[in-house]
């Protein structure tokens, strides 16, 4: 990006994407997409999931920047996920911050489906998959996120992340 696109980017941008992803450095979600600056309205918080800071920021995307695209982005090897499916005990000896976000992302997911899949792998892409299905609800109980889809003007996707390949595959 040169000096002039960037300068142009001071009073205003102008994304067309949304994307609630992960903390994790090996996630960089601009690379991923291959966008450049003021293409994507980016916000990561470990375990991509919702809480009033982030919904409020996906909010601001949509309400005021008019994002087309909100996508929840989820990715291989997400050590958040892997941590919410401890045990409850091993969760209440993490700080209180992070307890409250592993404690949290584990509500979402569905412990029972999972103990079914015995592949680490497929374990492994279920829970991640699981949780952004669960942040994607939560996003369609936004009345007026859905008056949007509704009318064609917003769509809220879901997605996983392989780091393995570099593939990202898309889900409503």
């Amino acid at each position: 990006t040169s000096a002039f696109e960037r300068r142009a980017l001071i009073s205003k941008q102008f994304p067309l994407t949304a994307i609630l992803g992960c903390s994790d450095s090996r996630v960089p979600t601009e690379i991923v997409f291959d966008q450049g600056l003021g293409d994507m309205f980016v916000v990561r918080v470990a375990g991509n999931c919702l809480d009033n800071t982030t919904t409020a920021s996906l909010q601001y995307a949509v309400y005021h920047l008019k994002v087309k695209v909100l996508m929840v982005l989820g990715h291989e090897g997400c050590a958040a996920i892997k941590a919410a499916q401890l045990p409850d005990r091993d969760i209440a000896k993490e700080p209180e911050c992070l307890g409250n976000l592993l404690s949290s992302l584990k509500r979402g997911l569905c412990e029972a489906n999972l103990k079914a899949v015995r592949d680490a792998k497929a374990h492994d892409r279920e829970a991640v998959t699981t949780n952004v299905k669960r942040q994607v609800e939560k996003l369609t109980e936004d009345e007026g996120m859905m008056q949007k889809v509704k009318k064609g003007e917003l769509i809220i996707v879901g997605a996983f992340y392989e780091i393995s390949s570099g593939i990202v595959d898309f889900f409503h």
